[in-house]
């Protein structure tokens, strides 16, 4: 299973609506934290959990699901978390 697979399924007690991750380790090779083996990606999830939740709160529920792997695998992560009905600032 690769890393994005693995945080799909890390995220899935959050019931999601959506899930859109994507990897962008490319763009950042040679960077401290690309050489040391961690990825940089960007997520965009929908979750009704987030309903009535600030932003912080929200990106807290998602670094507790994603647990160990923002210790390796994922050395940066850009979050845009909203709840059903909520538009992206």
């Amino acid at each position: 299973m690769n890393t994005m697979d693995t945080m799909r399924d890390r995220l899935q007690p959050l019931q999601a609506l959506s899930i859109e991750i994507i990897d962008d380790s490319a763009m950042h090779a040679g960077h401290a934290g690309a050489k040391s083996g961690g990825g940089h990606y960007r997520l965009n999830i929908v979750s009704p959990l987030f309903a009535g939740l600030r932003t912080i709160q929200r990106h807290r529920m998602i670094y507790e699901a994603l647990g160990a792997l923002m210790q390796r695998e994922v050395h940066a992560l850009s979050i845009t978390a909203l709840a059903p009905g909520d538009t992206p600032e």
